[in-house]
């Protein structure tokens, strides 16, 4: 059934039964399967990949370099337009515009897995580049293509779900790329790995042929844009290929961002501010985590269990909570309160550089930490998926997740320094500082632009 109604009146009280009620959505659980598939491909070309290359003696120099084909994840803003606007050839007709792409981004990382797989690097290491390479893109372009679809096929108070399952299977696909693979590799060997993983990608395959596709339409707003860019043509000597080259170019590259800053104005500069300090506390203090747990007494199995695998339950857990709360009391309240959490829960990290090597201690800490992280991420999402026009999903949004995490990633190189500087508890506390700004700024867009209230342009029907 069509759903005519897209956002929930944020004047209406949500029951906890109908706050819960969303996980029960179709494309909800469905999004669990296309974040699995997200997911697998990560390890595949980073940790996991430099796992086997140095297993079969590749050189460091060598598997530095290789690094660089993660890359791709950085620069998917660059190719979004394209993935936003360019119809491909029978796949968009038979599956539509989000679906073709990320049916065809699926195959090319099941063709370069499995291109990996069958190819040994003692012998051919230029041609595993090759297929690595290959991987990352389709799997940069399966991000951008599952991220508009994410967007577009659900109403805003289900996003908050559709983020926590996203990230419950994009977690459980970092396990099976990590330590199933590795595991995989030691019973058999690496080439068997990847072609294990490389069958896998059918999870993502078969999950694309059953979803529906998303029912968008343009608003007047965005209409009268594009109307414009017509005009401008028509005052212009363009003309055949030219001109068609111009429309895309304008259509798909310039009207994303002239929609974005004509409708929040002045502000737009202020919200992409706040995109990129919202996670900077806990991007700054998790470089310095395990280090932080060796140089405190903390054995390796004590880190791997309590703080790898007991800390991923509890990101699941609060990515799932997270999801439930926005349904529950919406975007705005919840930003607010994701954004004071971050800090907040850093300062355990202080409290545990004082009580030493405990194991209650850091039980405590992977709780609180992991828990508000599951929630921010959750909660950002929903709140990223809200500030997109349906018309532009692919490229606003990679736009948003391309600065969400450059000004931490950037300050995380001077952490070391700082930790030894200052010491581990004032470093803890140095990163919970570092938060206020977000929480500042959380506070004021929530009030001034209410994600909540603000209406989303396009519409959204979705049909499970």
């Amino acid at each position: 059934m069509t759903e005519t109604s897209t956002d929930v009146d944020p004047e209406t009280p949500r029951s906890w039964r109908a706050a819960f009620s969303v996980y029960a959505h179709p494309r909800v659980v469905g999004m669990a399967f296309l974040g699995f598939a997200a997911g697998l491909p990560l390890l595949l070309v980073g940790g996991t990949f430099s796992a086997w290359l140095r297993d079969l003696g590749v050189t460091l120099t060598a598997i530095g370099f290789l690094s660089w084909v993660g890359i791709a994840h950085s620069i998917k803003v660059l190719w979004a337009p394209i993935v936003d606007r360019l119809p491909l050839p029978v796949l968009t007709r038979v599956f539509g515009r989000r679906r073709g792409w990320i049916l065809l981004a699926q195959m090319v990382i099941a063709a370069g897995l499995l291109g990996m797989g069958l190819t040994d690097p003692r012998t051919a290491l230029g041609l595993v580049a090759v297929f690595a390479v290959l991987t990352a893109f389709g799997s940069a372009t399966q991000d951008v293509a599952v991220d508009a679809y994410r967007i577009e096929a659900v109403s805003r108070d289900r996003q908050g779900a559709m983020a926590a399952t996203y990230v419950f299977g994009y977690r459980v696909a970092i396990l099976a790329a990590g330590a199933g693979a590795l595991h995989i590799a030691s019973a058999a060997d690496w080439s068997m790995a990847y072609t294990a993983m490389a069958v896998l990608m059918g999870v993502g395959i078969l999950t694309t042929l059953i979803i529906r596709e998303p029912e968008v339409r343009m608003d007047d707003r965005t209409r009268a844009l594009e109307a414009r860019v017509v005009d401008y043509l028509d005052r212009t000597e363009h003309q055949g290929l030219r001109r068609r080259l111009t429309a895309w170019f304008i259509g798909a590259v310039v009207c994303p961002f002239a929609d974005f800053f004509t409708r929040f104005g002045p502000a737009a500069m202020l919200i992409l501010l706040f995109i990129s300090v919202f996670r900077i506390s806990d991007i700054f203090m998790g470089v310095m985590a395990n280090p932080f747990y060796l140089d405190l007494g903390f054995t390796k199995a004590q880190i791997a269990n309590i703080a790898a695998a007991f800390g991923l339950a509890m990101t699941l857990t609060g990515a799932a909570l997270g999801g439930l709360l926005v349904a529950r009391f919406g975007i705005a309240t919840m930003l607010i309160a994701a954004a004071l959490l971050a800090p907040l829960t850093n300062l355990t990290f202080s409290w545990l550089a004082i009580t030493g090597p405990v194991t209650y201690g850091l039980v405590i800490a992977i709780i609180a930490d992991n828990i508000s992280g599951g929630i921010a991420i959750a909660v950002f999402i929903a709140y990223l998926s809200s500030l997109t026009n349906t018309a532009y999903t692919a490229t606003q949004y990679a736009l948003f997740s391309s600065i969400m995490t450059l000004p931490g990633q950037f300050l995380a190189g001077f952490t070391g320094a700082l930790a030894e500087a200052v010491g581990f508890f004032w470093f803890f506390i140095s990163s919970a500082v570092i938060g206020l700004p977000a929480i500042l700024l959380a506070i004021y867009l929530a009030r001034r632009f209410d994600p909540d209230r603000i209406p989303r342009p396009g519409r959204i029907d979705p049909v499970p």
